[in-house]
């Protein structure tokens, strides 16, 4: 490391060593275990299955996706409404950058977003300027938002400058869009990466920080939500800056669903309990939440 590097190293080091956040992963997981017990029970009801839904980022994320597939899946969220009348419909439909103007050209919903995954997803890896040009050709093509993976390699590397860098150039490149920034827990692991990572994408101007990709290492965990939670708290409380939050990858049935509701819901309270500012990525989801909603086996996704 240079000398002219050390001040913008010590600025993002300063901002984790400030974090009053939790780092002990034993205590971490006794909390969890604390808020789920006394409180997931309350939160087992039709009402609150349908607000999960209707923050629901529905995701088709294959490699075997094709411009039809994606028209298809888009359909499928145009005609829930005629459906299903008294039901609000999935926060968004999130897909690659290079579909986002099929569904932009498909989908009738004003209120269901268009979100894609960018910047070399899943891996982060690849040049700059990549990263940046697919965020903008996303944007361009109709995506209101943009879910980026945080660059682990800059991470483990302690190279923070580089990666808040990063962040700030694909926010810039989302325009007025919303920045999610994935932090990959699983590869994280402990509640101090989580926290450290958490840290530097808010301090870098992510809008929301999310679990996972649900690709290559484990997906969310309640103990990596807590962390991200109350990391969340910790900079609204310093900055009046909300920050929302989505859990992602491998969350399937209702009762998973519900047991992030009720960490969001003790953590940061009702203010964040809308998609503005909570979302679950999910393909199988929806449809478990919808059956539990109508009280029958539902498969309109």
């Amino acid at each position: 490391m240079s000398e002219e590097q050390t001040p913008q190293q010590d600025k993002y080091t300063a901002a984790i060593a400030a974090s009053a956040v939790i780092e002990d992963d034993a205590a971490v997981a006794e909390a969890v275990k604390k808020i789920i017990d006394e409180h997931a029970a309350e939160n087992r009801n039709a009402e609150v299955y349908k607000k999960l839904f209707s923050c629901i980022d529905l995701t088709t994320l294959k490699s075997t996706d094709s411009y039809s597939s994606v028209a298809r899946f888009t359909e499928k969220v145009n005609s829930f409404s005629e459906t299903f009348p008294s039901l609000p419909n999935v926060a968004a439909i999130c897909v690659y950058p290079n579909f986002a103007g099929v569904v932009r050209s498909v989908l009738e919903s004003s209120d269901v977003r268009i979100a894609c995954v960018s910047g070399g997803f899943p891996s982060s890896q690849t040049f700059d300027e990549v990263k940046i040009v697919e965020t903008a050709l996303a944007v361009e093509n109709g995506a209101d938002e943009i879910d980026i993976v945080l660059n682990l390699g800059y991470f483990f590397d302690k190279d923070y400058e580089g990666l808040s860098d990063e962040i700030s150039e694909q926010k810039a490149a989302t325009r007025h869009g919303r920045l999610k920034v994935i932090l990959e827990t699983g590869a994280l692991k402990t509640a101090a990466n989580i926290k450290a990572a958490s840290v530097l994408a808010m301090y870098s101007g992510a809008d929301f920080l999310k679990t996972s990709t649900g690709k290559e290492y484990p997906g969310a965990s309640l103990e990596a939500a807590y962390v991200m939670l109350q990391a969340i708290k910790e900079y609204y409380d310093k900055t009046g800056t909300r920050i929302g939050f989505k859990a992602a990858g491998g969350i399937a049935t209702t009762d998973e669903a519900v047991q992030y509701y009720t960490l969001v819901k003790e953590i940061l309270g009702e203010d964040w309990l809308t998609n503005e500012y909570f979302r679950i990525g999910a393909s199988r989801l929806a449809n478990s939440l919808l059956s539990d909603i109508v009280g029958y086996e539902a498969k309109h996704f």
